[in-house]
C-alpha cells in the first residue's frame, strides 16, 4: 500500500484544512451524542423549561461549546502544523508521528464519546466531580467496568476508529507541505482567533440558564464539564460564592445551630461550644452501619400510602425492625451523593462545601469528628472497610481524626465473597461483630463505624441471597437487608448488645434524579437506630434533618456532656428552626421551611419551593429568599474559614 499522501506543488495551499475537518467531525458526533441522551434521558415533556425554546437552546448552546471544546483540543496541532518545516512534513518518520498522535487523540476521544453515554446513564450527567474522583482509584473503577460494561467490544471499536480516521485524513484532508510561512501564520491567526471566540463566548454563558437541571446537561459538553470539575477541585469559597461580613456570618451560624442549652465560646468567631449532659451517665458502645447506596426509596416502611407500602418493599426484615425494635427517622437528606460526603457529614458534621470533600483536601488532619469526641470521652475507636482504605483517602483521614484502628480488605481472614470492591457485606459484619465481642471484653466503650461495598455495581454476593429476579439496585437493596437484618440477629446473642447503640444510615441515594440544581428529593436516606439501651418502644419520627445531625443525635442519646464545633443538632434537642445542606457538583444548598436556596459558582442564588412530597419546582426570588440565602451563606462561609485556617476542631476542652 502506498503510504505517501497526496503531493501538491501549491505553494499558497493550508496545512490547517487537516484540523477543520476533525472539528467538524468532534462537533458531529457531540451533536449525535446530544441527540441520543436527549432521547434516551429526556425530562419529561411540560415540565417548567421543556419546551421549543428550551430545546433550541440545548441545540445553540450545545454547538457553542462543542466548537470551543473542539477547536481548544486541536489548537496545540494547529500550532504544530504552522511551525513546522516543509521538508520536516514530507519525512516519513513526521508522517508516522503525525498520523500517531492522531490516531491516538481520535483513540481517546471515541472512548470518551461512549464512557460519557454511560455516565449519563447512571448519574444524569455530564462528567463532574464524580468522573474526577473516579480517576483517582483507577483499581476499583476499571475492575468495575471489566465486571459490568462490554469494554472489549468497546476498545475495539476505538481502536478500529483510531485506525480509520487517520487513514481517510490522510487521503482526503492531508496538510500541504510547501506553503509560505507568511501564509501560515495568518492560517494560524485566524485558527487562533476563532478559538477565542467560541471559548470566550461558551465561558460566558450561564451554567444554570435553564430551570430544567437535565436541560442544562444536556446543552453541555462532556469534556468541559470534566475540565470544569477538575479546575475547581478545592474552591476559594468567597471568590466563587455569596459572603456576607464576618460578623453578621458567625452571628448567624451560631444563632443556627444553637440548642440543647449549648455553652458558647466568648469568642465571636468560633462555632466552640460545650453540650450539657451527665457526666454520671453510662457510656454506650456505638455501632454504625454506612450502607452504600441506600436510599429510601427502596424501604417499604418510608413510602407508605395509607399505612401500607406504596409499592413492593426491598426491606423486608429492616421493615420489621423498625416497626417493633426501631427509632425510624423518615425525613432524613444526605448531604451529597458521594460516600466522601455521606462519611464528611456522618463522622465529621461537615458542611459539603464546593469542591472536594473534606477527606480528600490537603488541610483536613486534626479534624473535630464523632471519633475525636468519643476517644476524648475515653472509647476505642475503629473503622472497617472491606476494600482499599485508600480508596477515597477513607485510611489516611480515619487515622487523622480521632480513629485508632482501620481495618481493610487484606485485614479480613477467609472472605467468603470478593468483588473488585471488597468483600462482600456478611465478611464485613461478621468482622463487626468479632471486633465489638474482643473491645466489649476488655471493659472499654468502643465505638465502630463500617462502610459497605455490596450494593455498588456488579452488584454481586454469594448465592442465595436474594431472589434471582432481581437485578441492579433492587439486588443490591434486598441483599443490604438480608445481610444487616442477618447482623442483628448474630448482635442480639452477643453480651454487648444491651450496651450498645445500633445505627444504620445509607451514604447517599442509589441515583440522581430530579430537575433542580440540587435534587434534593433523590437525597431522601434512611436512618434507623435500634438497641434496648436507648430505644424502649419503636417510634416514627418525622423531624428534618440530615447526615450533619446524626453524631450530635447519637451523643444526645448517651446523654454525656462534651464539646463540639459541629455543624448538625440533635434531632431530639428543641431547636428554633430545623434545616439541611446539601451538595450537588459545584453548587450547593440549604432547605428549610419547604424551600430550598442554592448557591451555584458565580454567586447565582436559586430559590426553590417544595410543593409536595415530590414536587419541588423553582420559582423567583420573593421577600423571604434574602433571608434564606443569608443563612444558608453564614453556614457555608464559616465552614470554609474554619477548614482554611484549621480550626475545625475543640480547642482547650473542658475536661
Amino acid at each position: 500500500m502506498n503510504n505517501q499522501p497526496p503531493a501538491s506543488s501549491a505553494r499558497t495551499g493550508t496545512r490547517l484544512r487537516f484540523l477543520y475537518v476533525q472539528c467538524g467531525l468532534f462537533v458531529a458526533l457531540s451533536c449525535l451524542l446530544r441527540v441520543v441522551l436527549s432521547w434516551k434521558f429526556h425530562p419529561p415533556a411540560g415540565a417548567p423549561g421543556v419546551d421549543s425554546a428550551g430545546w433550541l437552546r440545548v441545540a445553540s448552546v450545545g454547538l457553542l461549546f462543542d466548537l470551543a471544546v473542539a477547536f481548544g483540543i486541536f489548537t496545540p496541532v494547529a500550532v504544530w502544523l504552522a511551525a513546522v518545516r516543509g521538508t520536516w512534513l514530507e519525512r516519513r518518520w513526521h508522517r508516522n508521528l503525525l498520523l500517531g498522535v492522531t490516531g491516538f487523540l481520535w483513540g481517546l476521544l471515541l472512548f470518551l464519546f461512549v464512557g460519557e453515554y454511560f455516565f449519563f446513564e447512571e448519574y444524569a450527567s455530564r462528567f463532574n466531580t464524580v468522573a474526577i474522583d473516579y480517576l483517582h482509584y483507577w483499581t476499583e473503577v476499571s475492575g468495575n467496568i471489566g465486571q459490568m460494561y462490554p469494554w472489549k467490544k468497546i476498545v475495539a471499536s476505538c481502536i478500529a476508529g483510531a485506525l480509520l480516521i487517520p487513514w481517510l485524513l490522510r487521503r482526503l484532508a492531508w496538510p500541504e507541505s510547501q506553503v509560505e510561512f507568511p501564509r501560515r501564520v495568518r492560517a494560524l491567526g485566524v485558527w487562533l482567533a476563532l478559538t477565542a471566540v467560541f471559548v470566550g463566548a461558551a465561558s460566558r454563558i450561564s451554567p444554570q440558564a435553564s430551570s430544567e437541571r437535565v436541560m442544562n446537561e444536556l446543552a453541555s459538553n462532556g469534556l468541559a464539564s470534566g475540565l470544569v470539575a477538575l479546575w475547581t477541585r478545592e474552591l476559594d469559597y468567597a471568590h466563587f460564592y455569596p459572603t456576607l461580613p464576618r460578623e453578621e456570618a458567625y452571628s448567624r451560624a451560631r444563632k443556627l445551630l444553637d440548642s440543647n442549652r449549648a455553652e458558647w465560646s466568648k469568642d465571636p468567631f468560633s462555632l466552640q461550644r460545650r453540650i450539657p449532659g451527665s457526666p454520671d451517665r453510662p457510656r454506650l458502645n456505638v455501632v454504625i452501619l454506612v450502607q452504600e447506596s441506600f436510599g429510601s426509596e427502596f424501604w417499604g416502611c418510608l413510602n407508605l400510602k395509607d399505612g401500607k407500602p406504596e409499592k413492593r418493599t426491598l426491606t423486608p426484615a429492616l421493615d420489621a425492625i423498625a416497626a417493633k425494635e426501631g427509632m425510624l427517622f423518615t425525613n432524613l437528606l444526605a448531604d451529597g451523593n458521594r460516600t466522601v460526603r455521606g462519611l464528611e457529614a456522618i463522622l465529621a458534621s461537615f458542611p459539603p462545601l464546593p469542591g472536594d470533600a473534606i477527606l480528600g483536601r490537603t488541610k483536613s488532619e486534626g479534624c473535630d469528628t464523632l471519633a475525636t469526641v468519643l476517644a476524648r470521652d475515653g472509647y476505642s475507636t475503629t473503622f472497617m472497610y472491606t476494600g482499599r482504605g485508600l480508596f477515597d483517602n477513607m485510611k489516611p483521614f480515619m487515622l487523622k481524626n480521632g480513629f485508632q484502628r482501620f481495618v481493610e480488605g487484606g485485614d479480613f481472614k477467609n472472605p467468603t465473597f470478593t468483588t473488585v470492591w471488597g468483600h462482600c457485606d456478611e465478611d464485613l459484619y461478621d468482622g463487626v461483630i468479632a471486633e465489638a465481642r474482643t473491645a466489649h471484653a476488655t471493659g472499654r466503650p468502643f465505638f465502630i463505624t463500617t462502610m459497605s461495598v455490596s450494593n455498588h455495581q456488579p452488584f454481586k454476593f454469594p448465592e442465595g441471597r436474594v431472589d434471582p429476579k432481581l437485578k441492579g439496585h433492587k439486588a443490591g437493596a434486598r441483599y443490604s437487608d438480608f445481610a444487616i437484618s442477618r447482623f442483628f440477629e448474630q448482635a442480639k446473642k452477643e453480651d454487648f448488645w444491651k450496651d450498645t447503640i445500633f445505627v444504620v444510615v445509607a451514604d447517599h441515594g442509589a441515583r440522581v434524579y430530579g430537575s433542580q440544581t440540587v435534587p434534593m428529593l433523590s437525597y431522601e436516606i434512611p436512618l434507623l437506630i435500634v438497641g434496648p439501651a436507648v430505644v424502649k418502644q419503636p417510634a416514627r419520627i418525622d423531624t428534618l434533618g440530615c447526615q450533619l445531625d446524626i453524631a450530635p443525635t447519637l451523643l444526645g442519646l448517651i446523654g454525656r456532656p462534651y464539646d463540639t464545633v459541629f455543624f448538625g443538632r440533635d434531632l431530639f434537642a428543641p431547636a428554633a428552626s430545623r434545616f439541611a445542606l446539601m451538595h450537588h457538583n459545584r453548587s450547593i444548598a440549604m432547605y428549610q421551611n419547604s424551600e430550598m436556596i442554592a448557591l451555584s459558582l458565580g454567586k447565582v442564588v436559586e430559590r426553590f419551593r417544595r410543593v409536595d412530597r415530590k414536587t419541588l419546582v423553582r420559582e423567583a426570588s420573593n421577600e423571604s429568599t434574602a433571608e434564606a440565602a443569608a443563612n444558608a451563606t453564614a453556614l457555608f462561609q464559616t465552614a470554609s474559614e474554619l477548614y482554611l485556617a484549621n480550626r475545625y476542631k475543640v480547642e482547650a476542652a473542658k475536661e
